[in-house]
C-alpha cells in the first residue's frame, strides 16, 4: 500500500541504480506479456513517471485498457520492492495529471520509512513464473491462504477462494469463455505468442503454452490449435481464487495490480505455483457473474489458478531499461 505519510529525504539515484530499479519493475506479468509500460526520469525533480506504452494495448481484449493498467500496476509493486531492498521509499502518486503523455503514477525516492515486508519479498521478483503445468491436488493451507488474503488487503483488495455453488458457477463460467472466444480476441492474442524464446523479448513463447488438457477441470487457456503441444491430464479441483476492489475505475485497477503483484510474490515466496486465467475477464458480461453478491459490492479484477506445481524456468523475455526508460533532464 502507497504509505500516507510522505518520507522527506531525497536521494540523488545513479542511472545505473535507476536501471536496476526498472529492470526489476519489469519483470512484472502482464497480459501476453505485452509489457505496456515505459518510464521517464527527470533528473531535476527526481521523480520517477510510469506511463503506459499506447503501442502495447490489446484494443480487441482489453479496450478499457483494465489489464493494461494492472500490468503496469504490477511492475510498479516490483518498483516499490527493488526501492525497499535498496533502503528507498517509493513515494507513489497514482494518476497525477498528464504531462504529455499517458501517465499513470509518479514515483518520488527517498530517505526514510522503508517498506520492510515489500523488501523481504525481492527474491521472489525474480524467482515468480507463471506456471502453466498441471498442479498436484494438494491443498494449499489455510494459513497460507491467509497470508494471500493480507497480502491482496495491504493494497486496498481482496483475494476469495470460492466455496460451494461459487467454486462450481465459476469453473462454468471460466470454461464458457474458453469455449466461446471471439475471432477478434482470437487473433489478437496469437500476435502475442512466439516460435521459440528469444525471438523478441516480448509476448509468449509456444514453449511456455504448457500442455493442453486431457482430464480435469483447471481453467487451461487454450491459446489456439498447436499440435506439437503435447496432452497432460490437470487438477480433478482446482484452487481458484478472485482478486476483487471495491471500484472499478482505472485508480482500482492501477491499486488491483499492485495487489495482484503482492500475491503473486508472497505465494511464490510460500512455495506456489500461479496461473492467470483472464478469458472470462474479457466479456463484460461473464466478469460480473464471477462474483458471489453475498460477499458484497466488488469487482473481479483477476482469476488465478494457485497450486503446487512442478518447477518451470522463465519462458518469456523482458524488455530491457533502455527500451523502456527515458533518462531527461
Amino acid at each position: 500500500m502507497t504509505s500516507s505519510s510522505q518520507a522527506t529525504d531525497a536521494v540523488t539515484i545513479t542511472e545505473a541504480h535507476l536501471e536496476d530499479l526498472v529492470r526489476d519493475a519489469c519483470a512484472a506479468p502482464s497480459m501476453h506479456n505485452a509489457q505496456p509500460w515505459a518510464y521517464v526520469y527527470h533528473r531535476r525533480s527526481g521523480v520517477l513517471e510510469l506511463l503506459a506504452d499506447a503501442a502495447r494495448t490489446l484494443p480487441e481484449e482489453d479496450p478499457r485498457r483494465r489489464a493494461l493498467h494492472l500490468g503496469c500496476g504490477a511492475a510498479l509493486f516490483n518498483l516499490r520492492v527493488a526501492a525497499a531492498r535498496a533502503g528507498l521509499h517509493a513515494w507513489v502518486s497514482p494518476l497525477p495529471p498528464a504531462t504529455g503523455g499517458d501517465v499513470l503514477a509518479a514515483v518520488r525516492l527517498r530517505r526514510g520509512e522503508v517498506e520492510r515486508e515489500a523488501a523481504t519479498l525481492h527474491p521472489a521478483v525474480s524467482e515468480r513464473r507463471t506456471n502453466r503445468q498441471p498442479y498436484a491436488e494438494t491443498r494449499i493451507p489455510e494459513v497460507v491462504r491467509d497470508q494471500l488474503d493480507r497480502a491482496a488487503t495491504a493494497e486496498r483488495a481482496r483475494l476469495v477462494f470460492p466455496q460451494g455453488w461459487h467454486y462450481r458457477m465459476v469453473l462454468d463460467l471460466l470454461a464458457d469463455a474458453e469455449a466461446g472466444e471471439a475471432p477478434g480476441h482470437r487473433a489478437e492474442e496469437q500476435g502475442w505468442l512466439r516460435s521459440e524464446e528469444g525471438e523478441t523479448p516480448d509476448g509468449i513463447p509456444r514453449g511456455a503454452l504448457g500442455p493442453r488438457m486431457r482430464e480435469g477441470e483447471a481453467a487451461v487457456r487454450e491459446f489456439g490449435e498447436h499440435p506439437d503441444r503435447p496432452w497432460a491430464d490437470f487438477e480433478r479441483e482446482p484452487q481458484i481464487a478472485l482478486l476483487l476492489t471495491l471500484r472499478d475505475e482505472p485508480a482500482d485497477w492501477l491499486a488491483a495490480g499492485q495487489a495482484l503483484q503482492r500475491v503473486l510474490l508472497t505465494a511464490t515466496r510460500a512455495g506456489l505455483s500461479a496461473a492467470p486465467v483472464t478469458r472470462a475477464l474479457e466479456e463484460p458480461s461473464l466478469r460480473w457473474l464471477l462474483r458471489d453478491p453475498s460477499e458484497g459490492p466488488g469487482h473481479v479484477q483477476m482469476v488465478l489458478r494457485l497450486g503446487y506445481g512442478p518447477p518451470v524456468p522463465r519462458g518469456t523475455g523482458r524488455r530491457t531499461p533502455a527500451e523502456v526508460l527515458t533518462v531527461r533532464d
